[in-house]
């Protein structure tokens, strides 16, 4: 029976695709800065890890606590919107920390069991901020577009070691925490004149045409970890779906 670890598994779709894996016989090591076991369901097969991405040896820890592992999956993230201008360098930072060097960390940790057993998947959850540009959101689009350039140079890399390197894509996710996952207030970041430009923006966000739900990054990210192909990229979701021209 293989072995998946998530990152990010609190909420959103960390938790949704720790949940479809495990009830599709997987063995998961759901992680999370808190632990909040309330959130499965009783199981042999879920464990319920304590994680940091920004502390290597809350990594170190959580990786030795999983066991082997068989699949990585990077989906811890930090939203941040809102104009450039008024967005504090230090919570840019901290979105750096964990989109971008988070996601690094993780995977550097885990290369050497996979080189080591000569097989692995890492899987990269990233936005489709990095499809089509957003405005407003400069600073999360860069940190998950490095991500796109990190995994594209990884894929070829890794392949020679056996270990397949992938990455999700998903679109705009309404009834996740990505706008709750900060302590930056909008007005405070979307003062005049940006206020009055945010406005439409805003309610087109509030009743999209096309979004994302959590399962269609949980089958993603299954499609992602099955996928035999040499396939790459995974769009998930109506909107993202629409973007990549899929």
């Amino acid at each position: 029976m293989k072995t998946i670890l998530i990152t990010g598994c609190s909420s959103g779709y960390g938790l949704a695709t720790a949940r479809h894996f495990r009830a599709n016989g997987w063995n998961v090591a759901a992680t999370m800065r808190t632990p909040r076991p309330d959130l499965f369901e009783t199981s042999d097969r879920m464990r319920i890890l304590a994680l940091d991405v920004t502390d290597p040896d809350s990594i170190a820890l959580a990786l030795e606590r999983a066991g082997p592992i068989d699949v990585l999956v990077n989906n811890a993230g930090i939203g941040l919107f809102g104009a450039l201008e008024h967005s504090p360098m230090q919570k840019i930072r901290d979105v750096y920390a964990t989109n971008t060097l988070g996601t690094i960390a993780m995977t550097q940790a885990a290369i050497p069991q996979m080189r080591t057993r000569g097989s692995g998947t890492i899987v990269n959850v990233t936005s489709s901020a990095t499809l089509a540009p957003f405005p407003l959101a400069a600073a999360y689009t860069g940190s998950k577009s490095a991500i796109q350039g990190f995994t594209g140079s990884l894929v070829h890399e890794l392949a020679p070691l056996g270990i397949s390197v992938k990455l999700v894509e998903p679109g705009y996710g309404p009834t996740t925490a990505f706008a709750q996952n900060t302590d930056i207030r909008l007005e405070d970041v979307l003062p005049e004149p940006y206020g009055s430009y945010a406005a439409p923006i805003l309610a087109a966000m509030a009743e999209p045409a096309l979004f994302t739900t959590e399962a269609d990054v949980a089958e993603a990210v299954w499609a992602a970890v099955h996928d035999t192909s040499g396939r790459s990229h995974f769009p998930a979701g109506t909107d993202a779906l629409a973007l990549a021209g899929g």
